[in-house]
């Protein structure tokens, strides 16, 4: 049995709360939680399940002194959420140094891309503690990051890697990330203002997955180029996250390239709108993913492919349990991992 610390009950770590609840060859050893009106509160009660007989914490003290095997850490991202940047690190590097193994949804999935700044912190945390770390997710992660590598064992020789996703997130529920992280509904002037942190750490989200994919496939990536284009709401906008006022940001359209050699090798596009009805002109229709090469390859993932990327997002993490606790101590990437998989109905509770 491996005993899971879940760290942070929002809206991506409420589905790993009960997913390591659900599974009975998980224990839940400990759950902090960032609000004080949530401590002290059963772990079931934080994610809408029967009472679990943990009750939430709110020091890393505490989450230590219930002796965990592998943290869960799924809370906002410090880079832009709060007043210390470099909180999370901080915290990733007191676990491991404990002894205790890190699986995070913040970034650091290709922490090599960032440099001693960030590897020799965390390979002396993982080193004192002889614990592992992996840093995952959803898109990037599984989708422009697993999906292309995977794909390429078909291939005699790949010359370019194209992914594209598409997402309307007039059905997403969280106004902390749509508005306080990622600047939707703003002011032009104010977005250009604030998003500083945001911008910055989506870089270096799809900096990562750009070149460990580049990096997975043998290249040696010269640089990665950035773009970013955003359109205002022609009108008040009604959306679940609420109200995205007229004039106020409502599409950006991102793009990341890994150049090697001079030439793009590996190319990720985000088109983001908070409203079926913003920016027509740009890109619409499936997420997708296209490996040029011998032979040519497309994917592709039709609207609504997945109901529910929080939920993906922290499966992707939890799923990873047992091989994170079964790897080497280190930075533990999907290069160096084995596939992670789900479990079947029989191994849940």
């Amino acid at each position: 049995m491996i005993r899971v610390a879940q760290w942070a009950t929002g809206n991506v770590g409420r589905h790993a709360l009960r997913m390591i609840l659900e599974r009975h060859d998980l224990e839940l050893a400990a759950v902090y939680v960032t609000s004080a009106a949530k401590a002290g509160q059963d772990a079931g009660d934080l994610c809408g399940r029967e009472a679990a007989g943990v009750r939430a914490v709110t020091t890393l003290d505490e989450v230590l002194a219930a002796q965990p095997d592998v943290v869960v850490h799924a809370p906002l991202p410090s880079l832009v959420h709060g007043s210390d940047p470099d909180r999370d690190l901080r915290d990733i590097e007191r676990l491991l140094r404990a002894g205790v193994d890190v699986i995070t949804t913040v970034g650091y999935m290709y922490p090599q891309v960032y440099g001693p700044a960030v590897m020799d912190r965390l390979e002396a945390a993982c080193t004192a503690g002889g614990a592992t770390f992996h840093g995952t997710g959803a898109n990037p992660g599984w989708f422009g990051d697993v999906l292309p590598l995977l794909m390429s064992g078909l291939s005699v020789r790949v010359d370019a890697v194209r992914v594209r996703e598409i997402s309307n997130f007039q059905h997403y529920p969280s106004p902390e990330i749509m508005f306080d992280m990622m600047g939707f509904g703003t002011m032009p002037e104010v977005f250009e203002a604030r998003a500083g942190r945001h911008r910055a750490w989506l870089d270096g989200l799809f900096t990562e997955a750009v070149t460990m994919v580049a990096e997975g496939l043998g290249a040696s990536v010269d640089t990665v180029e950035r773009t970013l284009d955003t359109v205002v709401a022609a009108e008040d906008l009604d959306t679940a996250a609420g109200r995205v006022p007229r004039g106020g940001v409502a599409g950006q359209r991102w793009q990341w390239t890994a150049l090697v050699e001079g030439r793009a090798f590996v190319t990720q596009e985000t088109v983001w709108r908070m409203h079926e009805s913003v920016a027509p002109e740009w890109p619409v229709g499936d997420w997708s993913l296209a490996l040029d090469g011998e032979p040519r390859m497309r994917v592709s993932f039709p609207h609504g492919w997945n109901r529910d990327l929080l939920a993906s997002t922290a499966a992707h993490a939890v799923n990873a349990v047992p091989d994170v606790v079964g790897a080497a101590p280190g930075v533990a990437t999907f290069l160096t991992l084995p596939m992670v998989l789900g479990r079947r109905t029989a191994m849940l509770r």
